[in-house]
This record gives C-alpha cells, structure tokens and sequence, in this order.
C-alpha cells in the first residue's frame, strides 16, 4: 500500500494544474460467499478485490479516475491524468495529511476469516435440510452466507487522513413453496457489522422456518381485497417505505438537480407531526453502519425529518459543495471503482409512544402488512409501488386470515403526511440498496397507522 508520503505527492499532482479538492480512496476487500441450492453446495467463493480511486474538483465538475494496480507509478498516472483535464494556471499545492480517528468501537469477536469454512458450509447445509424437511410443497430453497472485510484509506488535499477496517455478515434464505401451479416466496436475510459472532444473535434454523413457514402460509392464503383501505404496517415489516418513499429523494443529488420532490422544502411541514426521519450510521452492529463514509467523513446521525418538518438532507462533499452544506457523512460507492455519492445508511422513522396492539385494534377493516418485498418509486413525485409478502387482515380489530397477491399504491409524502398512529416499537431490516451502484443498509420503523391506502388485490 502508499505511504502517507507518496499520497501527498499523488494529491499535490492531482491539483497541479487547477481544481479545488482532490481524494484518493483505496481499498482492499476480502469477501467469501457460499450458495446452497437444489440440495446440494452450488457455489463457493472467496477472493480479494483491491484498488484505488482518485477525485479532482473544480467546481461543479468532478473528474475520477481508478487503478487496479495500487503502487506508487500506476496511481500518480491517474492523476497527472486528472490533473490534465483541467486548464487553469499551474500551481504548486503543498499537503501534510494528518489522522483522524473515530471514537466508535465496533467490535468483531469473530473475525470471519478465523473461521473454518467447513463451520460456514455446515450452517448452509443445515438451513437447507431444515427447509425442505416441510414436505413436498417445498420445491425449491436457496440459502446463501456472505461475509466481507474491508480495509480503506482515504486521503484528501485538506489534509484528513483516515484508516477504517468493515466487516460485515449476512445469512439469506430464499424458499420457494408450489400447489396446484401456484408458487409463493418466503424470503429471511439478515445481516450486520459483525463477524462469525452474528450467529449467537440470529439462529439460522429460526430464520430458514420463519422463511419456510411464510411460503407456506402465503400458499393457501385468500386473495387479498383491491381498494381504498386503512393499513397498519408492522414494524417487523421494514422500513422499505421510508427507504424508498422518502429516503432517496433526501440525498443530495437529487435536491441538487432539482428532482427531488423535498428540493427547497428545509423548514416547511412534510409529514405528520408524528413522524421523525432518521439517518444514523454510528449504531453498533446494523448492517449499513460504519466509522467514516467512502469520503472519510465522520458517520453521524443525521434528523432529517423532525415532528413532520423537514431539517436536512444526506450528502456527499461534492453535492454539499453545490448546495452550501456541509457533508454528512452519507458519500458511498460500492467499490474504488466509482465515484462516490449520496446514499443512505441506517434509515428509520422513530419510535412513537402507541401500543402498536391498539394500533391494530383501532381498525374496522383493514390490511396489516407483516413482510414487504420490492417495489418502485418515482422520485421527482413520490408515487410508489411495493409488492407485499406477508399480510391479514383485519375485522373489528382483530387480526384474522393471511391474504396474498396484495400491493401498495400511492405517494410517499402523502403517506407521511396522513399517517395518524405510531407504535413505540422498532425493528430493522438489513438491505443491499441500488442506486448506481450497491451498498449495504438498513432500514426500520415502527408499527404505524395510514387511514387510507390503495392496496392492489382482487376483489
């Protein structure tokens, strides 16, 4: 790897010809990955990826360049490189990078790469086995463990040095139940900052049944009603909602480019005064946590949403910049071979003070949605689509039969601005979120009321 000495000189050459701010980002990332499926191992990985990225600023421009080959010569090629699309006078910038340390402790009992695979293998297997001992409706199970380490620096001309070590665990079952032609997923996936020790908190078996169990139980499920309904969503269903309804038109870029429906809203009422939107990547142990984004920028918890009014946004250096900000510690790439932008991280609406039974027991007729799956969501107006994998419904306030085939139709700030009861109850859900490129999140709320929804069904 570079010393600190040969990245000064990388960034000085960087800015040699002009620009603003100039970063290097290098990584190297150890990561194993085991695939169960049909019964028997299909696919077991394990290799390093490493490299450098390299950024120059110079106004509203940002020019990137990456290197596979992270030795001294291949990376200052990259940024004389940089430095030649820029046409301002030469000067001389003069670097001394310090350290920056981060406070937050996370700790990993058991380092991944300390374990034997036959251990890791023996687990898929296992959560394989136990799928399909549910009888012959059980058609096809899919289990997969990952693991990852990874090892950055990250240096910028201001002089912010930062080293950061992220390990990372997840374990997903994916089951696949039949009758009669019909075919119903049960998906589970958890996954942390943590090492091998993630398993002392997440059986495997009580995952791989929960999985099983829901395929079945969405297989002789009645049709879910279509129409205009109030519905409870459970706070076991994820955060999905606030990810994709609001989440991602508060990063920067899309407030920057004016194609976020919250451009220019800091200060004015977006939601109910009982919802508070939060982004926080300092929580020990949450899948979309770390000590310092892909910038080298501090994690933070970040209120962007405060008793329905909205505070902030998520950003980047570069989109801050245009904006007047100040970075959040919300700039994430999936690897030195992209530039990084705004993303999220640990999202959630907070807890409010609601029994979430009363919740439940406050509606006549209804849906409740225990499992989300995928949707879509148009940014610039917030209106969604998100399929359902686990719902009820309710009579009288009582939770009574499963309903399958069930869709949520509408518009994100709509649903925030209606929705009239929060549970003080809270769960998350870890998530690979697509943006340009992947990075692991979470994502959580609690249980809340909406008084009306569409909800895609049959009737």
């Amino acid at each position: 790897m570079l010393s600190q000495s040969q990245l000064e000189e990388i960034l000085s050459r960087a800015l040699s010809q002009g620009g603003d701010f100039a970063d290097i980002f290098i990584e190297e990332t150890f990561q194993t990955s085991i695939t169960f499926e049909d019964g028997k191992i299909d696919k077991i990985s394990s290799g390093t990826d490493a490299g450098a990225g390299i950024r120059v600023m110079d106004g509203p421009i940002a020019y990137y360049a990456a290197s596979e080959d992270v030795t001294f010569e291949p990376v200052l090629k990259k940024a004389r490189f940089l430095a030649n699309s820029i046409t301002k006078p030469a000067k001389k910038r003069e670097i001394r990078l310090k350290p920056v340390l981060s406070s937050l402790a996370f700790e990993i009992k058991k380092r991944p790469n300390m374990i034997p695979t036959s251990d890791k293998v023996a687990i898929v297997a296992k959560a394989d086995k136990i799928a399909r001992s549910y009888g012959s409706r059980i058609r096809q199970v899919t289990v997969r463990y990952v693991d990852t380490n990874q090892a950055v620096t990250i240096a910028n001309s201001l002089g912010a040095y930062v080293e950061d070590n992220r390990v990372r665990t997840r374990f997903a079952v994916n089951v696949i139940a039949a009758k009669e032609g019909l075919l119903q997923t049960g998906f589970e996936g958890p996954g942390g900052t943590a090492g091998f020790e993630f398993f002392d908190a997440n059986d495997p078996e009580k995952i791989t049944r929960m999985a099983a169990e829901r395929a079945l139980l969405m297989l002789d499920a009645k049709h879910a009603p279509a129409g205009k309904m109030p519905v409870v969503m459970a706070a076991e269903a994820g955060g999905t909602m606030v990810h994709e309804a609001c989440g991602h038109a508060l990063e920067a870029d899309f407030i920057q480019k004016g194609t976020s429906i919250f451009a220019n809203r800091i200060g004015q009422k977006v939601a109910s005064e009982l919802i508070s939107v939060v982004d926080d990547a300092t929580i020990p142990g949450l899948y979309g946590s770390f000590r310092f984004d892909d910038e080298g920028t501090p994690s933070q918890k970040k209120v962007l949403i405060e008793n329905g009014v909205l505070k902030g946004y998520m950003s980047d250096r570069f989109n801050a910049l245009l904006l007047g900000l100040l970075p959040s510690g919300n700039g994430r790439r999936e690897s030195f071979r992209t530039k990084p932008v705004p993303r999220m991280t640990n999202t959630f609406i907070q807890s409010g003070l609601t029994n979430p039974a009363d919740i439940i027991s406050s509606i006549k007729n209804g849906l409740l949605v225990k499992k989300m799956g995928g949707g879509e969501v148009n940014v610039t107006n917030g209106d969604f689509v998100f399929e359902v994998m686990e719902a009820y419904l309710i009579e009288n306030g009582q939770v009574k039969h499963p309903v399958r085939g069930a869709m949520l139709i509408g518009n994100g700030p709509h649903v925030l601005e209606t929705i009239d009861m929060v549970g003080w109850d809270l769960s998350f859900q870890p998530g690979t979120c697509g943006k340009f490129d992947h990075v692991p999140v979470s994502h959580a709320q609690p249980t809340i009321r909406i008084p009306e929804i569409t909800v895609g069904g049959r009737n």
